[in-house]
């Protein structure tokens, strides 16, 4: 990882879909996108899907699906 900023991005992605992981009846990629999406600042987001093309570092499999979603959204 490049910097503290990205560990720290890291780690709360991580965060966030350890949570949605545990939560029934919910997608835990989809939730944990639109989390990102509602409550991250978009250089937030940028930098998480920045992330993502350097090769996704240190990101859970369910963060790193969120990471997936936010720049697929972000080509669209």
């Amino acid at each position: 990882m490049s910097s503290d900023t990205d560990v720290k991005l890291v780690r709360m992605a991580n965060q966030i879909a350890s949570f949605f992981d545990t939560q029934k009846g919910k997608d835990p990629v989809e939730a944990t996108a639109r989390h990102l999406v509602e409550f991250w600042d978009p250089r937030m987001r940028a930098q998480l899907t920045s992330i993502l093309a350097r090769g996704a570092e240190g990101l859970s499999p369910t963060a790193r699906g969120a990471a997936e979603s936010l720049a697929q959204a972000q080509d669209a």
